[in-house]
């Protein structure tokens, strides 16, 4: 079968699953930001070779610089080929591509492709794949039919979601894909939120693999999680969509909420940091009560009162106004949070 050399990104997104390997091969601070699916990063500059590159290309012209780039790209190449390709078989079929497809990712392409892999560079490079995903994102949502999982903080929605996703219903989790859990105590620790480009990417990536004829379970977020924002025709077809309302006792949700949150339990100084940012909401004097509450290891009496005063009343200001289907939701109340009781849950939801 003779292989394209050249594929367009709607061609190639349609079918990146066929792709042996994905090869990006801009520099790690790019792929870090964000890349293909499933991409592997093997630059053919690193950071710095790219930058000096470029200031020659500025200070003596283009001769000069692409015979250093050529030299440093080829040994950069051959790297690659020694420490990541060399056990590939002959049928391996590689999709490589750079910021927009032009000689980063042709030198990596014509090279595999000169040993006689079948490679393929993907036209338009990163750059084009950002526009499809941004325009993607603008009408996939459009297409779903979301059931909104709305509940009081510690009532179990992300357990819910992820049993969910266990019992095989289509679930799409913001908070995991934004490493966040979504409110001013919600940054996970040792676990930094991707950029907002990686984090759409996670998003488009999630939506295109769902079936339109079932539906999506989806967590009931605000605009944006942590730093993070939700595409806004993603947060609008949430909004407008059919919610089910979760309920879980007061002494379950502290004990859930312990339980999740138990590096703030271990780190009473970092919870404590981070409750200062309440102190406009709930004045000097409250923050300080929780803060001593916290020293002194009264977690159950912190929690609550951080419920009761603080979560709840924000989370009944806000449903009504951004989710205008509650007042018809169904009424899903957890007797516990055994793995048996969100299984039970899950369970009666998918049959609904």
């Amino acid at each position: 079968m003779k292989y394209p050399a050249l594929l367009s990104c709607a061609e190639a997104l349609a079918r990146l699953q066929s792709f042996d390997t994905i090869i990006d091969v801009r520099t790690p601070a790019e792929f870090e930001e964000d890349h293909l699916p499933g991409a592997i990063n093997c630059p053919v500059l690193s950071g710095e070779e790219r930058a000096r590159v470029g200031t020659l290309y500025k200070q003596t012209g283009a001769f000069e610089a692409k015979k250093v780039g050529a030299a440093l790209v080829a040994r950069n190449i051959a790297h690659h080929i020694d420490t990541v390709f060399m056990d590939k078989p002959r049928y391996w079929q590689p999709l490589v591509y750079c910021w927009r497809g032009g000689n980063r990712s042709g030198a990596m392409t014509h090279i595999l492709a000169r040993i006689g892999w079948p490679a393929i560079q993907l036209d338009g490079g990163y750059r084009e794949y950002r526009r499809h995903v941004n325009g993607e994102l603008a009408e996939l949502p459009a297409r779903f039919a979301f059931r909104v999982v709305c509940g009081t903080t510690g009532s179990g929605k992300s357990r819910l979601l992820r049993t969910l996703a266990q019992a095989g219903a289509q679930v799409l989790d913001l908070e995991h894909l934004a490493a966040h859990r979504g409110s001013v105590l919600g940054s996970l620790p040792d676990a930094p939120q991707p950029s907002q480009k990686s984090f759409e990417s996670a998003i488009w990536d999630a939506l295109r693999r769902f079936d339109p004829a079932r539906p999506v379970f989806v967590e009931s977020e605000s605009k944006k999680v942590g730093k993070l924002r939700v595409p806004d025709a993603l947060m609008d077809r949430m909004r407008a969509s059919e919610c089910v309302a979760l309920s879980l006792a007061l002494p379950h949700r502290v004990e859930l909420l312990r339980h999740e949150y138990q590096h703030f339990v271990a780190d009473p100084a970092t919870l404590n940091a981070q409750l200062d940012c309440l102190a406009k909401l709930h004045g000097k004097e409250r923050i300080a009560r929780w803060q001593a509450l916290a020293l002194e290891g009264r977690i159950a009496t912190l929690v609550e009162e951080l419920l009761e005063q603080h979560y709840d009343p924000a989370y009944l200001r806000s449903i009504d106004r951004n989710f205008g289907r509650i007042g018809q939701a169904p009424q899903v109340e957890l007797e516990g949070i055994s793995e048996e009781s969100f299984a039970a849950a899950a369970r009666r939801l998918m049959v609904e």
